[in-house]
């Protein structure tokens, strides 16, 4: 279909507004009629919406682990300025939500993470610092191309909806005319 051209923007491809309706009808064959031309366009805006709610979900995702990684980066510095001390750090964890429990930790030089999958790690607090940094700062590079992504994946959706309004209402127009002519 010539709606689409070859660039895509983190794989989205991309819509064409489509000016000259009757030149774009011409270009789609003789024998392709309006209905089919909106059979493809609605197809293609009913992937445009697959993909904003895949998006829309991920970013969901990342919105809630930048968090995450934000408050498992703010205790583990203060892990790190206690780690000489022999003074005992009571804390709360999270059990589930909503449900803490308290804990007392000694003074380490190692702390867990919790990796997903059923794997826990052990690493020095440097290493912990080191990833934990690291998945931040992708996290946050992933939630600003996950927000460029929308942005362009709405304007795709609406040049789709514009031009399945623009050949719509040129085939009504058409039908009118041959109408007229009948008469």
């Amino acid at each position: 279909m010539a709606v689409a051209s070859a660039s895509t923007h983190h794989g989205i491809p991309e819509a064409k507004f489509v000016e000259d309706v009757d030149a774009f009808m011409k270009d789609q064959g003789p024998e392709t009629g309006a209905e089919a031309v909106l059979k493809q366009l609605d197809e293609r805006h009913g992937k445009y919406k697959f993909m904003e709610s895949s998006l829309a979900q991920k970013k969901r995702r990342l919105k809630g682990q930048v968090p995450d990684l934000q408050r498992s980066l703010e205790l583990l510095n203060h892990m790190k300025a206690k780690q000489d001390s022999t003074d005992v750090m009571e804390t709360q964890f999270l059990l589930a939500d909503q449900v803490y429990a308290n804990a007392k930790i000694q003074p380490s030089k190692t702390v867990s993470l919790w990796l997903g999958a059923n794997v826990m790690v052990e690493y020095s607090l440097d290493e912990a610092h080191s990833l934990l940094s690291k998945n931040l700062s992708q996290a946050q590079t992933n939630l600003t191309q996950v927000n460029d992504d929308l942005g362009f994946l709405r304007d795709q959706c609406t040049t789709t909806e514009v031009n399945m309004a623009r050949v719509y209402n040129w085939d009504v127009q058409r039908r009118r005319a041959a109408k007229k002519l009948k008469s």
